[in-house]
């Protein structure tokens, strides 16, 4: 199997292959949005899909000595992955300090026109900045165009990296900044405590929400049924939009405050 049908095969879309660093990639999920990446030595070569992946899949040029390989590979990927992550840590401080507090065209196409929240100013793309923090470390940024594409700093380390809201109270987990924003108005005239975390994938929220006891998950009504898979693997109560291709963003704004903040209501008082 060549190295983009194995790509392929775990829904990560290869269009120009680019060789001996990590590169940002659209998904068959998500095609619009760089929320896969790989790395391809030749013989050697990683993919990995944010939505469904909690690490790197391997992939192996036929006929090479494996085992001398993964050694070699794992050595060099480890040190890669330190320096990268490193860097980007440092470039997202450096983006939070140019950023400005505005307001963005993707929160007006969410629902939120007159929020203000860091924009950078990068050439002729305003772009919407969300930070991401491992406990209380930037480990990188999530950047967001007018047209709602979603990208990440090369090499940062996302697994574990989270955007709190409020962080009084019980525990609800999402994928998404603008479905976060979304759980928080509903429940802005509740008397109940919350902290809400975004976690920008599927599988981050699983691995996020498997340190918490408890907590509720708002899960994205996806097509391809992840984002229910993901909520029911996390032994939690979770929320489900009733329309396929649905997120609480997309029920809040058809729906209103007061229909989807009964339904969370409920199910908080059930948690």
């Amino acid at each position: 199997m060549r190295f983009q049908e194995f790509a392929q095969a775990h829904g990560v879309i290869i269009n120009r292959l680019d060789m001996n660093r990590w590169v940002s990639a659209p998904t068959t999920d998500h095609p619009h949005s760089n929320n896969g990446r790989y790395k391809f030595l030749g013989n050697i070569g990683w993919v990995q899909n944010w939505a469904t992946m909690d690490k790197p899949a391997t992939w192996f040029e036929d006929g090479i000595n494996k085992a001398q390989e993964i050694i070699k590979a794992i050595n060099h990927s480890k040190e890669d992955k330190i320096e990268r992550a490193v860097q980007a840590s440092k470039r997202a401080g450096w983006i939070l300090n140019q950023c400005k507090q505005e307001t963005h065209p993707y929160l007006a196409s969410k629902g939120f026109p007159d929020l203000k929240a860091d924009v950078w100013t990068s050439g002729k793309d305003k772009l919407l900045v969300i930070p991401m923090r491992h406990f209380k470390t930037l480990v990188g940024v999530q950047l967001i165009n007018d047209k709602g594409d979603k990208n990440f700093l090369k090499g940062q380390s996302s697994k574990g990296a989270i955007f709190t809201m409020n962080a009084k109270g019980f525990p609800i987990f999402c994928e998404g900044f603008a479905t976060g924003l979304s759980v928080r108005e509903v429940l802005k005239t509740s008397n109940i405590k919350y902290s809400i975390y975004v976690c920008f994938s599927a599988s981050n929220m699983k691995f996020i929400a498997s340190t918490f006891r408890k907590g509720l998950i708002i899960a994205d009504n996806d097509p391809n049924g992840v984002g229910e898979k993901t909520a029911i693997e996390t032994d939690k109560p979770y929320w489900l939009s009733s329309t396929i291709g649905n997120d609480f963003n997309d029920d809040h704004k058809e729906l209103g405050s007061f229909k989807l903040g009964m339904q969370l209501k409920k199910l908080l008082m059930q948690c």
